[in-house]
């Protein structure tokens, strides 16, 4: 015999919202990204991974790129930190994304890193910087990270900033290892940093 269906609790003033989880949505979104910057490139006859014919030929070099890249995020997660302990506004910006956030396991802070580092990337450098410019690539990349509230916007400008340094170290290397590896280190470190006493 079937154990009857236990009837739903009653909602209660203090239970908290169910909410669809960052990660997976994260997936979705950013896999996306990803597909759509790949096939783009494929069916242009492009690398997805270099700025041009003569950067591919070149190749990587993995010590000095992931070097460079690894030097960006420190110094941009130094400048964030610096920030948001020695001004209102940046105290004030890292409280709502994290209220934003809400809590995430060390495990989702990495993946959550390595997901939009390696899709934003591909997408913004891979895919629109060899097609836009550096200045071109980097507002459109300022501009997907406008924010609906105005208590918000300084991270849009943050963002932007972001996108010329990430842009400028695909001119300088011609591939994607050195703005990956800052993107994803930039974005592990200031998620935990921010999410870390939800």
């Amino acid at each position: 015999m079937a154990a009857s269906p236990r009837p739903p609790r009653p909602a209660t003033a203090d239970a908290a919202p169910v909410r669809t989880p960052l990660l997976r949505l994260a997936v979705i979104a950013y896999g996306l990204l990803a597909a759509i910057s790949l096939a783009w490139n494929g069916w242009a006859g492009r690398r997805w991974a270099y700025l041009d014919a003569s950067a591919s030929a070149r190749g990587v070099d993995w010590g000095g790129d992931l070097a460079a890249g690894l030097a960006a995020a420190v110094a941009v997660i130094a400048v964030s930190q610096l920030i948001t302990a020695r001004t209102r506004w940046g105290a004030a910006l890292a409280e709502e994304l994290a209220r934003a956030l809400g809590p995430l396991t060390l495990f989702e802070c990495a993946a959550l890193a390595a997901l939009s580092g390696f899709a934003e990337e591909a997408f913004f450098r891979g895919a629109l910087q060899p097609r836009l410019g550096w200045l071109g690539a980097s507002a459109v990349f300022g501009l997907a990270h406008v924010a609906p509230r105005r208590t918000l916007w300084p991270w849009t400008g943050f963002a932007l900033a972001a996108g010329l340094l990430l842009g400028a170290l695909f001119a300088a290397t011609g591939n994607l290892v050195a703005p990956i590896a800052a993107h994803a280190a930039i974005n592990a470190v200031n998620l935990r940093l921010l999410t870390r006493d939800r």
